[in-house]
């Protein structure tokens, strides 16, 4: 498998490379992420705190560009907004969590 996937990012926090593979998986670019990070010392420097996105290498030209792309703040503001409307009214027979 490590021959027909390429690097794409790299970075230091499990997290921001979560949102890289989502971003990419978003667009239909298949991605996985590889980390090196110990997280029994929850180290985050230096070479025990590698983590990286891999894509196939058919896919790498287009993951590369795709993360060169600025991310659309307003977009994305409204995403949330509408997510969360749509969570507030999903079941309204569901009873309180108080009740």
């Amino acid at each position: 498998m490590k021959r027909d996937w390429i690097e794409v990012f790299r970075c230091s926090t499990d997290y921001e490379a979560d949102m890289v593979r989502d971003r990419l998986d978003d667009a239909g670019i298949p991605a996985v992420v590889f980390t090196q990070r110990d997280h029994v010392f929850n180290l985050n420097v230096g070479s025990l705190a590698q983590v990286s996105v891999h894509v196939p290498v058919a896919f790498a030209e287009a993951a590369r560009r795709l993360l060169e792309t600025p991310v659309d703040e307003a977009a994305l503001r409204r995403a949330a907004e509408e997510a969360g409307r749509a969570a507030s009214t999903a079941d309204p027979d569901t009873p309180d969590a108080e009740a």
